[in-house]
C-alpha cells in the first residue's frame, strides 16, 4: 500500500507498491503520448530550434486542450498566436517532467530532490487534469461525486475505476505538496 510523501532527512520520500508504480507509469506514458508533437519532415529547423510552430492548432481532444488551454477566452486570434510561440516548449516541459517522474518509479521508495519534487508535482497535476476531463469534472459538485468512490471492490465500470485512480493521484499529489511546503517551512527556521 502506498505511503504518503513526507519530508525527512533524505529529502522528500514516498513509497509505492509495484502495481501502483506501474499504474502511474502507464498514466504518465499516456499523457506523454497525448502531448507528443507530430513530426513534420518539412519543418523549418530554425523555427523548431527556437520553439516556433506556425502549423499548431487548438487541440480537438478536450483533455489535451485542458493541458494546453487557450490563453484568452474571447480572442481566438491572440490565443493562436500565443500558442504558435509557446506550445512547443510547453509540451516539451510537460513531457520532460512526466519522463523524469516516471524514471523515479523504478524503486519502491521514491526519494526526491527539490527539482524531482517539482517534476512530480507537474506530472501528477497533468495526470489529474486528463483524468478530470475524462471524468467530466467541471465544478466542486462533480469533484465531490468522484471523491465518494473510495472502495476498489466497488469499481464495476470504467468511470468508477477512473474515479478511484483520480482519487489516488489526488491523494498522492496532496501529500507531495504538503511535503514540499514542509521543506519551505524548515528552510525559514
Amino acid at each position: 500500500m502506498a505511503k504518503a510523501f513526507k519530508n525527512g532527512l533524505k529529502g522528500i520520500t514516498g513509497f509505492l507498491e509495484p502495481a501502483e508504480r506501474e499504474l502511474l507509469r502507464s498514466l504518465m506514458d499516456d499523457v506523454i503520448s497525448m502531448l507528443q508533437p507530430e513530426d513534420r519532415a518539412s519543418q523549418d529547423p530554425l523555427a523548431a530550434m527556437i520553439g516556433l510552430d506556425m502549423d499548431v492548432r487548438e487541440p480537438t481532444d478536450r483533455a489535451v486542450k485542458r493541458l494546453l488551454p487557450n490563453v484568452m477566452k474571447n480572442d481566438d486570434g491572440a490565443s493562436l498566436e500565443f500558442r504558435q510561440l509557446t506550445e512547443r516548449s510547453l509540451r516539451e516541459t510537460k513531457i520532460g517532467a512526466l519522463r523524469a517522474a516516471a524514471l523515479d518509479l523504478d524503486k519502491d521508495e521514491i526519494v526526491l530532490t527539490p527539482e524531482g519534487a517539482r517534476h512530480w508535482s507537474m506530472a501528477l497535476n497533468d495526470v489529474r487534469l486528463v483524468l478530470a476531463e475524462r471524468l467530466d469534472i467541471r465544478d466542486e459538485e462533480d469533484a465531490e461525486h468522484v471523491h465518494l468512490m473510495q472502495d476498489w471492490s466497488q469499481a464495476e465500470d470504467v468511470e468508477s475505476y477512473l474515479a478511484l485512480v483520480y482519487n489516488f493521484a489526488t491523494w498522492l499529489q496532496e501529500s507531495l505538496v504538503q511535503a514540499m511546503l514542509q521543506t519551505l517551512d524548515s528552510r525559514q527556521l
